[in-house]
């Protein structure tokens, strides 16, 4: 029997612009970094090709398994490598529906499990299997920041020297992915952050530079489909910090702050019934596992034996 076990951590979109539609699909420009939050993954290798996930946590037992990209993710790797099934048990932290990646963090993070667990060690083979389970799928398989253009496949690692710092506002309600893009299709909204300085800010540790820059053109739409973001965005904007946005689809708000103290300022002073949360950008040492999430440990070089009992 064959174990292995995971973190898989959740992202914010510092930036998302809309650049255009390309065979039905919305094309993006977007700077997302991954911060402390993440799922726990944990893989028991079966004897025949079976997969099934148990989720537990933030509702998510709720999930029809034929909707559930998990599932979906460890039955397409069984088929691509060949190998045997698993029991697989997903222990969430990153709230469902708030635009923080949890189920790409889930897909990458079964695809992680079973690579770790069966040696599998083909990082473009799974990167395009991660990508047919969401436009962030492929991202979600390594632990750093990066620029997503196109559908969000391609990908441009960069690096965040200096920790970030949020105050996540967290509305109980979940915003549709699609309905989102469908509501920004009726009032189009032209880029309006410069991705490009973004990133360049962020390898440089600029704060402010990464602030001038922080944008999301869907969060109009969002906070016209759920009024918890709208609320989320008051809320934010009430504190005035240097930046504030709703990352991905929503319904999630993140407000930047220079540093932990401000953070901790502006939980202790909200008032509101909104779930608050503060988190930071992960560490610069992780930043290059992006597109080589299984490259061997110092230890694994030395004595031959894969890591299958944590990171």
């Amino acid at each position: 029997m064959r174990r292995a076990s995971v973190k898989s951590y959740a992202k914010v979109n510092l930036s998302l612009n809309i650049t255009g539609v390309k065979e039905g699909y919305h094309l993006i420009d977007s700077v997302a970094v991954r911060i402390n939050v993440y799922d726990t993954v944990r893989a028991v290798s079966r004897r025949d090709k079976l997969i099934n996930v148990y989720m537990h946590g933030q509702g998510s037992e709720c999930i029809p398994p034929e909707k559930n990209n998990a599932v979906r993710a460890g039955e397409a790797f069984v088929a691509a490598f060949g190998t045997a099934g698993a029991d697989i048990d997903i222990y969430k932290d990153i709230p469902m529906g708030a635009g923080l990646g949890g189920s790409s963090a889930d897909a990458a993070g079964v695809l992680n499990a079973l690579a770790k667990m069966y040696k599998v060690r083909e990082p473009a083979a799974l990167k395009a299997l991660a990508d047919r389970f969401g436009s962030d799928t492929g991202y979600m398989l390594g632990e750093g920041s990066a620029r997503m253009r196109g559908r969000g496949e391609l990908l441009e690692p960069l690096s965040c020297p200096k920790r970030l710092h949020m105050l996540l506002f967290l509305p109980e309600e979940e915003v549709s992915s699609r309905d989102c893009y469908r509501e920004y299709d009726r009032f189009p909204d032209p880029p309006r952050s410069d991705s490009e300085k973004l990133a360049a800010a962020l390898e440089a540790g600029d704060f402010a530079g990464v602030a001038a820059n922080v944008y999301n053109a869907l969060g109009a739409p969002s906070a016209r489909l759920c009024g918890g973001v709208f609320e989320a965005l008051a809320a934010a904007a009430s504190f005035s910090p240097p930046a504030f946005a709703v990352t991905g689809s929503g319904s999630c708000v993140f407000a930047l702050f220079e540093n932990e103290e401000f953070c901790r300022w502006a939980k202790s002073r909200y008032k509101g019934k909104l779930r608050t949360r503060i988190v930071h950008t992960l560490e610069k040492a992780r930043q290059s596992r992006i597109f080589s999430p299984y490259a061997l440990t110092e230890e694994e070089k030395a004595t031959g034996i894969p890591d299958t009992d944590g990171e």
